[in-house]
């Protein structure tokens, strides 16, 4: 069983038990969090089409923490005119684990 879901403006094809880095959402370490912005749903060869999203359709998961990726450095530079600009930037990110998936 998995599901097509948005969260935070990104869609996402999610399982039961899986590990997911998704852009910074509120709440605590360890809570709870539903997602029922559900797009479609597969069940055992059964697929549920949502127009946009399906009703009454939640994938719950759990918090697991906040966290930051990898540095992406941005560096632009114009040949020949000594101009050299460095920059870096780092994304924050919360890691979740789906808990399951409702019709």
């Amino acid at each position: 069983m998995y599901a097509i879901v948005n969260i935070a403006g990104q869609q996402f094809k999610v399982a039961k038990d899986q590990h997911l880095f998704v852009h910074r959402l509120q709440g605590d370490e360890g809570a709870s969090i539903e997602f029922d912005n559900v797009l479609l749903v597969e069940d055992g060869g059964t697929i549920s089409v949502g127009a946009p999203s399906l009703a009454g359709a939640v994938v719950s998961a759990k918090i697991v923490s906040h966290l930051k990726g990898d540095k992406v450095i941005v560096f632009k530079k114009k040949r020949r005119k000594g101009y050299k600009k460095k920059n870096g930037h780092r994304q924050y990110f919360t890691k979740i684990q789906i808990s399951g998936i409702s019709l």
